[in-house]
């Protein structure tokens, strides 16, 4: 009888066992927890939603309180998704680079883009840093500095001296747009320029819009204004290719020439509709991220007079170093130590990019929970920006966040990080400068409309295009 009695103590407790152990494998190889939506759709509508009421952080953190701080499911353009929150998410995302995590484009940017989508992202990558000369990176970019200065002047005296009042997003688009345009493409002619513009706010409202190719719709709106702006491409490429032929041009002259000297080992060049979409790409991350980081510090200046005033004494101590006509240089920018704490600081608040897909590549364990492979990731950047835990009293505007070190890393993180860090963050550093430099010596200004809102579609951009009154300095 005791036998028996210890028989089935035994039978009991090792049921036990393997039920606590199989709820423990069950748990840890969980998908995370959330809602996928509606079918087809999945959360889409919500997560744009949020966006265009200026206020994308809802979206993430409705359910970081709902489900988890850490990673939760959606379900976002179409595919089932994982959003991985805070520094630890980022940090795995982008240090997971190619062998957990891909690059992962929706729908709607493959049909935008469809030539160049049809090779691999890891292809992609690599042509890319290929093609991309030294031009956009830190060293040669010091060349850049002056031409930057020499189109800021001219753009501020054709379009803001002498005027009352003046809208500043439509004109800190032509003005990087011209940048862009000038040092990928060597174009100076206005009137091209001009052309281009109006077709960028269609295209770009269209990258993560619902995929849904219909006359009519918002990415079929996109797709159309996509390939106007690229039969003006394939008419630049190919005026570039005799002017190169002929030994008019060079390969160091731009981006462009550049892209297009370059040969594979089979001694074949770039197709030139890929070469148009990677052009169009460039132009896309080199002005429109820059317009709305320009556009957003032109309104917490004038929120923060106090701001204004300290970004005011550091330019025009740097101004009055220079002789008359004198444009600026590398030297000078780092010396704009303030003014970039200022830039950062309206980043965090107002990031120029919400955040950005991944794609698993393989199954993986992320925080106890299981990521499929082909499920999509999101990171994003208001899980940190606007965390008290990574940045206390986050709607507070305060540029002493970014003194010493700065935050702690894969916090702050405007332009991504590790091996997708943007490869334009340091242009996009310099123009956003150079912007700040030409304004704040010539004027100060006030809102005209003071609470005006802000949608993100997808970037950060006032209702409507934030009116300024300006008063210009004595000369």
């Amino acid at each position: 009888m005791e036998a028996m009695y210890t028989t089935l103590l035994f039978i009991f407790l090792a049921s036990i066992s393997l039920l606590l152990i199989f709820k423990k494998k069950s748990k840890s190889s969980s998908h995370p927890l959330g809602s996928s939506g509606f079918p087809i759709i999945g959360e889409t509508i919500d997560f744009a939603t949020a966006a265009k009421t200026g206020h994308p952080e809802k979206f993430v953190f409705d359910r970081m309180t709902k489900y988890s701080s850490l990673v939760f499911k959606t379900h976002l353009f179409g595919a089932p998704a994982a959003v991985l929150c805070g520094a630890d998410g980022n940090k795995f995302i982008f240090t997971n680079e190619n062998k957990l995590v891909r690059k992962w484009h929706s729908t709607s940017i493959k049909k935008i883009f469809p030539h160049y989508m049809k090779t691999s992202a890891n292809e992609r990558g690599s042509k890319l840093r290929k093609m991309l000369p030294i031009a956009i990176k830190a060293d040669a970019l010091r060349r850049h500095v002056g031409i930057m200065d020499l189109i800021s002047r001219s753009h501020f005296i054709n379009h803001w001296d002498d005027k009352e009042e003046i809208v500043v997003y439509p004109l800190a688009k032509d003005l990087t747009l011209w940048v862009a345009c000038r040092l990928f493409l060597s174009m100076d002619d206005v009137a091209k320029i001009s052309r281009f513009a109006k077709s960028f706010d269609v295209l770009i409202a269209g990258l993560y819009s619902v995929p849904i190719d219909f006359p009519g719709t918002t990415l079929n709106r996109a797709i159309n204004a996509s390939n106007l702006i690229k039969e003006q491409l394939y008419s630049i490429i190919h005026e570039r290719k005799i002017e190169l032929a002929e030994g008019k041009a060079n390969p160091d002259k731009d981006v462009l020439s550049h892209m297009l000297s370059l040969v594979d080992e089979d001694g074949k060049s770039e197709d030139e509709m890929n070469i148009a979409d990677m052009i169009l790409g460039l132009l896309i991350g080199g002005h429109d991220t820059a317009t709305s980081a320009c556009t957003s510090v032109v309104k917490y200046l004038a929120e923060y007079p106090e701001v204004y005033d300290a970004v005011y004494n550091e330019q025009v101590e740097i101004a009055n170093s220079k002789e008359d006509e004198e444009l600026l240089n590398w030297e000078d920018m780092q010396k704009m130590k303030y003014s970039w704490k200022v830039a950062c600081e309206v980043m965090r608040l107002a990031p120029p990019a919400s955040g950005g897909f991944r794609e698993a590549k393989i199954d993986f364990n992320f925080k106890g929970f299981n990521i499929p492979k082909g499920w999509k990731l999101y990171w994003s950047i208001v899980s940190t920006h606007k965390n008290p835990d990574f940045f206390p009293n986050p709607d507070k505007f305060d540029p002493s966040r970014f003194d010493g070190t700065g935050p702690a890393p894969y916090t702050f993180i405007p332009f991504g990080a590790g091996p997708r860090m943007c490869p334009g963050n340091e242009y996009a550093r310099l123009l956003i400068l150079v912007f700040m430099h030409n304004i704040v010596k010539r004027f100060r200004w006030e809102k005209v409309i003071p609470d005006e809102k802000t949608v993100v579609n997808p970037l950060p951009i006032p209702v409507n295009g934030l009116p300024i009154k300006l008063y210009p300095h004595p000369r």
